[in-house]
C-alpha cells in the first residue's frame, strides 16, 4: 500500500472527531439538491405518488382510518405532506421539493461522516458521488419518503460515529439518538435494519460495558416509540404481498438497478466498491485499525440489510422492492470514494469521478422524461387531452381492470382542474369516505347517462375494445374519435340517435 493511500485512509481517534469543514458539506449539499431537483416536475405523477398525494389530502380524521387499515408504514410521510400541501400546493414540483430538499441533506451527512471516518478528499469524493448516483437522483424526484429516510438515516450514523469515537456515555446524546432511531423507523419501517450496522461498528471499538448498555438502552427506547407503527405495520404485512408476483428479485435489479441505473455505471460501480472494500480492510493487522473499523461499518451499511431482505423475501414472506434499500446508497458512495481517493495520482482520481458522472448523466436525463415514472406513467398528459376536448356536462369513465397503481382514474384525484364539470358517472363511494386507498367504483348504470350526449372513457390501450367501451356501446354509446396518449388512450363516444 502506498504512503498516498495511507495518508487518505488513516484517521486518528483525534483527528476523527475533529469539527468537520461545513462549507463544503454545505455545498455539496446544496448541489445534491439542485442536481436532484432540476427537471423534477417532468415526469407525470405516478401510483405510489397518487397515494401519497391522496392520502395526504383526506381530512385528518379519515386520514387515521386509513393508516388503521393500510400503509400504516408511510403514516408519518402522509402527515408531513398534508400539511406541506396546505401550504405549497400538491403540483409534482412542490410535492417533489422536499424529496430533493432531503437529497441535499443526505448528501451533506456524507460529506460529513466520510471525513469523521476517513479524510477530506475521501468526503469530497463521497459527496459528489452520492449526488449523482441514479438511486439518488430517482429518490430526489418521488413524492414518497424514501429520501427523507436516507438523510435520516446518514445523520444518525453521523451522532453514532461521534458517540464512539468520544466514548460518550453520556445520557443526553444517547436520548437524542434513540428518539432518532425511532424517527427513523417511523419514516420508513426497514430502517430498523440500520442498527445491524452500527451494532457491528460499535463492537468493532471494544466498547465499555456502560456504553454499550447506553446503546442497547437507545435501541430500547427507539423501538418502544416506534411501538405502535411496527405492530400497525407488521399486521399490514399483506398490502405487499404483490411483491411475490412482480418478480422483483432479478440480476438486473439487484446488480444494476439498485444503485446504479445502467449497465455501464454498474460495471464501473461494482468495481470501485469492491476495491473499497480491499483498501479499507487492507489495514487489518498493521497497527492501525481505525480504518478497518470504519470500513465494516459502511460495509454492514450497504450489506446487511439487502442480505435481510433477500433471505426474507426467500424465505417468509415478499419485502424486496428497489426503492426499499434507497437508504443503503450513502454507504455505497462511500466505499467508491475510499477507492477512488486510494489512487496515488490526483488527475485518474479527478477522471474517476468525471467517468461517474458521465455514466450517470443518461439515466438522470431519463427519470426526468415526460413519462419516465412507472415505466411510463401518462396521467398528467391523459388528464390534459381531457381538459382540451371535453365540455362541462360529459361524462367521465376510467378503466378498473389494471392494478390500482396504474388506474387512469388516479388523474381524477392528481390533476382535478382538467375534470372541472364532467360528471363522474362510475364512482360509488369516493376514497375520503372510506378506510382505504381507493374510490370505490362500478359499471356506469344506465340511469347515471340520462341526458348525456358525450362519454369520455379514459382506457389503457390495447388492440382489443375495452370493457367500459363495450359496456357504453350496450348503451347506445359509438366511439366518434380516439386521441392515443402513451400507455393510455383516451376515448370520445356520443349518444347515437335513430
Amino acid at each position: 500500500m502506498t504512503s498516498t493511500t495511507r495518508e487518505i485512509l488513516t484517521t486518528s481517534e483525534h483527528a476523527a472527531v475533529r469539527r468537520p469543514q461545513p462549507p463544503l458539506a454545505v455545498l455539496l449539499g446544496l448541489g445534491g439538491a439542485l442536481i436532484s431537483f432540476v427537471g423534477s416536475w417532468i415526469p407525470s405523477f405516478w401510483g405510489d405518488e397518487a397515494a401519497s398525494v391522496m392520502s395526504a389530502e383526506r381530512p385528518l380524521a379519515t386520514l387515521w382510518s386509513e393508516l388503521g387499515r393500510v400503509d400504516a408504514v408511510h403514516g408519518t410521510y402522509y402527515l408531513f405532506l398534508h400539511l406541506w400541501i396546505d401550504l405549497f400546493g400538491a403540483s409534482e414540483l412542490s410535492v417533489r421539493l422536499p424529496s430533493s430538499l432531503a437529497v441535499g441533506l443526505a448528501v451533506a451527512g456524507v460529506v460529513v461522516l466520510a471525513r469523521r471516518l476517513f479524510s477530506a478528499r475521501v468526503a469530497l469524493i463521497a459527496g459528489i458521488v452520492m449526488a449523482v448516483l441514479p438511486r439518488t437522483t430517482v429518490m430526489g424526484t418521488e413524492a414518497r419518503s424514501y429520501a427523507i429516510g436516507t438523510a435520516i438515516a446518514v445523520w444518525l450514523t453521523v451522532l453514532l460515529a461521534r458517540l464512539v469515537m468520544t466514548r460518550s456515555t453520556r445520557i443526553l446524546p444517547w436520548i437524542v439518538y434513540g428518539v432518532g432511531f425511532a424517527l427513523s423507523i417511523y419514516v420508513f419501517l426497514y430502517l430498523i435494519l440500520l442498527a445491524g450496522a452500527h451494532l457491528a461498528y460499535l463492537l468493532l471499538n471494544r466498547p465499555s460495558r456502560r456504553m454499550l448498555a447506553r446503546w442497547g438502552a437507545a435501541i430500547g427506547l427507539g423501538i418502544t416509540l416506534a411501538a405502535p407503527l411496527l405492530v400497525f405495520g407488521l399486521s399490514q404485512h399483506n398490502q405487499i404481498s404483490f411483491l411475490a408476483h412482480r418478480h422483483y428479485m432479478t440480476f438486473e435489479r439487484l446488480v444494476v438497478l439498485q444503485w446504479f441505473g445502467n449497465r455501464p455505471l454498474a460495471l464501473v460501480g461494482w468495481v470501485l466498491v469492491i476495491a473499497g472494500l480491499v483498501v479499507g480492510l487492507s489495514r487489518l493487522g498493521r497497527g492501525r485499525p481505525a480504518p478497518r473499523r470504519q470500513t465494516v461499518l459502511i460495509a454492514a451499511w450497504m450489506l446487511l440489510p439487502p442480505l435481510v431482505l433477500f433471505v426474507g423475501n426467500s424465505l417468509i414472506a415478499p419485502m424486496y422492492s428497489i426503492r426499499y434499500l434507497s437508504f443503503c446508497t450513502p454507504a455505497v458512495a462511500i466505499l467508491i470514494a475510499v477507492a477512488i481517493a486510494a489512487v496515488l495520482r490526483r488527475w485518474a482520481s479527478v477522471g474517476a469521478v468525471l467517468l461517474i458522472i458521465a455514466l450517470a448523466a443518461p439515466t438522470w436525463a431519463a427519470e426526468r422524461g415526460q413519462y419516465a415514472k412507472d415505466g411510463g406513467s401518462d396521467l398528467r398528459q391523459s388528464a390534459a387531452v381531457v381538459s382540451a376536448h371535453a365540455r362541462p356536462g360529459d361524462a367521465i369513465v376510467f378503466d378498473q381492470t389494471v392494478r390500482n397503481s396504474r388506474k387512469p382514474r388516479l388523474a381524477l384525484h392528481l390533476y382535478p382542474q382538467d375534470f372541472t364539470g364532467l360528471l363522474d358517472v362510475g364512482l360509488i363511494t369516493p376514497y375520503q369516505r372510506t378506510a382505504g386507498l381507493w374510490d370505490v367504483v362500478g359499471p356506469a348504470p344506465a340511469s347515471a347517462l340520462t341526458g348525456v350526449h358525450t362519454v369520455w372513457a379514459v382506457e389503457p390501450s390495447a388492440e382489443q375494445a375495452p370493457a367500459d367501451i363495450r359496456h357504453l356501446e350496450g348503451l347506445g354509446y359509438a366511439v366518434t374519435r380516439t386521441y392515443p396518449v402513451h400507455r393510455t388512450t383516451v376515448y370520445e363516444l356520443t349518444l347515437e340517435t335513430s
